[in-house]
């Protein structure tokens, strides 16, 4: 799947760009595993390492990892870079669950 087709694939999308080499990308690893777990069947989560993916990385215009980015119908709606709780990355995401 393409990110473009990612970020069509359900109306609303949490993505998260990162580098295995970064150490806050790393500590935020399983912060975004539990924030998939507790949105699983609900808000799909993609992932994308920007030293693979990075015609995506570039396509978002990703300046700074992590950067958790939240689109409704393939739009972004909402960006942060850099660590953030996983409780307020989750409120972030449910703020949109009258769209999904």
């Amino acid at each position: 799947m393409t990110f473009n087709e990612a970020i069509k694939s359900s109306r609303v999308v949490l993505v998260e760009f990162y580098a295995s080499w970064c150490p806050h990308c790393q500590r935020m690893m399983p912060v975004v595993a539990q924030v998939k777990e507790l949105l699983d069947g609900k808000v799909p989560v993609f992932q994308y390492d920007i030293d693979k993916e990075t015609a995506a990385a570039d396509e978002a215009g990703v300046r700074s990892i992590p950067t958790f980015i939240i689109y409704d119908d393939g739009v972004e709606q909402w960006r942060h870079s850099g660590e953030i709780d996983g409780e307020v990355l989750l409120t972030k995401v449910d703020s949109f669950k009258d769209k999904y």
